[in-house]
């Protein structure tokens, strides 16, 4: 079910202190992963500053695409949870300039409720 749910591009919380190697590159100085979320290959990484949407391209995985959004750009949220017969959440992120938000949805265990203190926390500093 594991495979199946990423394929379907659900999202699973993943330990932040596992990344923090693999992010050192392009983390600045004292700026921290706080959150961590995985969506088949790719990454949502929540730190104290911005969102970094880490895209990993092609069938090698070589190919990398990193995607920073400071909090100052996001314009609103909102955070679906699940319900009785759907048992997947959802996030919505807007960025100031784009009509469409960012979109994931989230599989059954993730705290969703946290994670949207945590954004509500960054954003409404």
């Amino acid at each position: 079910m594991g495979l199946l749910s990423n394929l379907m591009g659900n999202a699973s919380e993943i330990d932040p202190v596992e990344l923090e190697k693999d992010f050192a590159p392009i983390l600045f100085e004292n700026e921290e992963i706080e959150a961590a979320y995985k969506i088949f290959r790719d990454k949502w990484i929540f730190t104290g500053k911005r969102l970094i949407m880490q895209d990993i391209q092609g069938l090698t995985g070589k190919k990398v695409e990193y995607h920073s959004v400071p909090y100052k750009s996001v314009t609103q949220f909102s955070v679906e949870t699940a319900g009785s017969f759907d048992s997947d959440s959802e996030i919505k992120i807007w960025i100031s300039g784009q009509a469409t938000p960012l979109k994931k949805e989230l599989k059954k265990g993730i705290d969703v409720i946290g994670l949207q203190k945590k954004l509500s926390s960054y954003i409404c500093r």
